[in-house]
């Protein structure tokens, strides 16, 4: 049976990261947080205080930028940043950031070689998974939420995180990402024809998680089928 490239794809503060993990640790399977290396190479820029509107000079700083994911852990030239990544001025600029068609395609390259060179089945979250990462994805789910429930799940999450901000202040952020994220002339945030929606404003994680699960299963099945 051939190694399964699941791709779940949706707008911001969907829930994706979360369930994904949850399902790769379910699965055995590796999971790919492309969010993240955006996120690392957003915190990059503006550490090194290069302007978030100047494709050429990011395109250059992340040619310079080892960025490496184990796990949960998230690392900028050796530098544990797992935590500073998901700070509100990083939250408001990686959709600028990765907008600019150098980044995202250097980005995307490398997000291909992790997931094509890995022996067991990888699970990937994002944008753009299922429309162009892996456009032939054996699985592509679409998780989304109404804009409410996004914004006070992530709001939550912020406060256990010890991130200072209002309800009202993510819900903007929110929207503005939405509209980046939607707009831009590479790879913008759409569903795929393929991928299965799935709406997460009733579901708990649990439930999202068993779901995505059952969906999975039954593709192992088929292959397993076929063989």
């Amino acid at each position: 049976m051939k190694k399964l490239i699941v791709a779940i794809d949706g707008p911001a503060a969907a829930g994706k990261s979360s369930v994904a993990k949850l399902l790769a640790k379910k699965l055995g399977f590796l999971y790919v947080d492309t969010g993240a290396m955006y996120r690392c190479l957003t915190l990059a820029v503006l550490e090194n205080n290069v302007d978030v509107n100047d494709e050429k000079a990011i395109a250059e700083l992340l040619k310079k930028t080892k960025i490496r994911v184990s796990e949960d852990f998230f690392y900028v030239d050796g530098e544990d940043v797992s935590k500073k990544i998901r700070s509100n001025d990083v939250s408001k600029n990686v959709s600028i950031v990765c907008a600019y068609p150098s980044v995202r395609q250097a980005m995307v390259q490398k997000q291909r070689e992790i997931g094509k060179g890995s022996k067991i089945g990888v699970i990937l979250d994002g944008r753009d998974i299922g429309t162009y990462v892996f456009p032939d994805a054996d699985i592509k789910i679409y998780q989304t939420a109404d804009t409410e429930t996004r914004a006070l799940r992530r709001y939550q999450e912020n406060q256990i995180k010890g991130i200072e901000c209002t309800v009202e202040e993510v819900m903007n952020d929110i929207i503005r990402r939405d509209r980046l994220d939607s707009t831009r002339l590479l790879a913008p945030l759409i569903k795929s024809n393929e991928a299965i929606l799935i709406d997460t404003s009733s579901l708990s994680i649990s439930q999202n998680v068993d779901k995505i699960y059952h969906i999975i299963l039954n593709k192992i099945n088929e292959e397993f089928d076929d063989d």
